[in-house]
C-alpha cells in the first residue's frame, strides 16, 4: 500500500528566503564562499527536471583572481564592480553536445537518436533547459544561504573563447554569488498582478 502524501507548502520563512524577501544583489560583503557550499548548491540543482533528463547546463564557478581578471575583459562597464567584488561568479552555459550523455542520463530509451542531426531541436533543447538549470541554481543558492545577482551585459563570444574553448559549450548568462550587502540594494521594483500576467482557462 502506498504511503505517499500530498506535499505541504514549505514554511513562511523558507518562502521568504526563496522568493518574497530574496533580492538581486549588486554589492557584497567580504566573505568567502567555501567550495563545499558550491558543491552543496550543485547537488540540489542537479535534481530539478529537464527534458529527457538531458541536463545540458554547464557551470564555471569563477573564484580565483586569475579567472576573475579574464572574465573582467568580457564584462559591460556597468557590471564590472559588482562582479569583481562578488566572491563567486557562475558562468551558466549549455553544452550543444548534451545528447552524447543521454545514454547515461536517460538509459531507458534511445534518446540520443532524437537529436543527432536535428540542429534546431538541439539548439532549442540546450538553450531552454540550460536556462532552466540556471534558474534552479539561483533557487538552490538561496536555499543554502547565498545571495544571487543574475545578469546579462557581457560579451558571450569572448566568454566562450576564454572559458569554453575546445568544447561545444555556449555561455548564456552570469550569476554572482555571495553574501549580499543590503546597503547596495535598490528599492524593490513592482511586479505584475495575477490578472495582468495570468489566466485560468
Amino acid at each position: 500500500m502506498s504511503t505517499s502524501t500530498t506535499p505541504s507548502t514549505i514554511d513562511a520563512a523558507a518562502l521568504d528566503q526563496l522568493f518574497r524577501t530574496a533580492r538581486t544583489h549588486n554589492a557584497w560583503r567580504d566573505q568567502a564562499v567555501p567550495e563545499a557550499k558550491l558543491r552543496e548548491l550543485y547537488d540540489l540543482l542537479k535534481m530539478a527536471p529537464t527534458s529527457a533528463n538531458a541536463s545540458p547546463a554547464r557551470f564555471v564557478f569563477v573564484t580565483s583572481p586569475e579567472a576573475k581578471a579574464k572574465l573582467k575583459t568580457a564584462l559591460a562597464p556597468g557590471n564590472v564592480e559588482k562582479t569583481m567584488t562578488a566572491p563567486v561568479t557562475v558562468i551558466i552555459g549549455h553544452d550543444m553536445a548534451f545528447y552524447d550523455k543521454l545514454p547515461q542520463l536517460f538509459p531507458h530509451a534511445d534518446a540520443r537518436s532524437w537529436f543527432v542531426g536535428n540542429d534546431a531541436l538541439i539548439q532549442s533543447t540546450a538553450f531552454r533547459n540550460g536556462t532552466l538549470q540556471g534558474a534552479y541554481l539561483m533557487l538552490a543558492a538561496r536555499a543554502v544561504g547565498l545571495d544571487t545577482g543574475a545578469m546579462s551585459g557581457f560579451d558571450n563570444a569572448k566568454v566562450d573563447e576564454l572559458f569554453f574553448a575546445g568544447t561545444q559549450v555556449k555561455s548564456n548568462f552570469l550569476v554572482n554569488l555571495g553574501y549580499g550587502d543590503e546597503k547596495g540594494l535598490f528599492p524593490r521594483s513592482p511586479r505584475l498582478s495575477f490578472e495582468e500576467a495570468a489566466s485560468i482557462v
